[in-house]
């Protein structure tokens, strides 16, 4: 099993950069991208530390500032419902 996930990682990101070096990509974009990561990690922070929810947690960590600056406020949703649903 472990095999079989291994091939489809080395599959997928294979086919993943196959798509970034074919298409141009617009002008700018990893500037853009670069601001929503550091405003989702602040984002994040200021979840955790202001007091806003208490007794929730969210850890900052690559994973979790990469889905928030994806997905937005729903990303922020989404990390806590699968920390609820998943850990409690």
């Amino acid at each position: 099993m472990k095999t079989f996930w291994i091939a489809m990682l080395a599959v997928s990101a294979t086919s993943l950069g196959l798509m970034i070096v074919r298409q141009k990509a617009p002008k700018g974009w990893l500037t853009r991208f670069g601001i929503h990561l550091v405003v989702s990690a602040m984002a994040l922070y200021a979840l955790n530390f202001s007091g806003w929810i208490t007794g929730w947690y969210v850890p900052l960590n690559p994973v979790t500032i990469g889905t928030v600056a994806v997905l937005g406020l729903p990303g922020i949703g989404l990390v806590l419902s699968l920390q609820t649903v998943l850990l409690a």
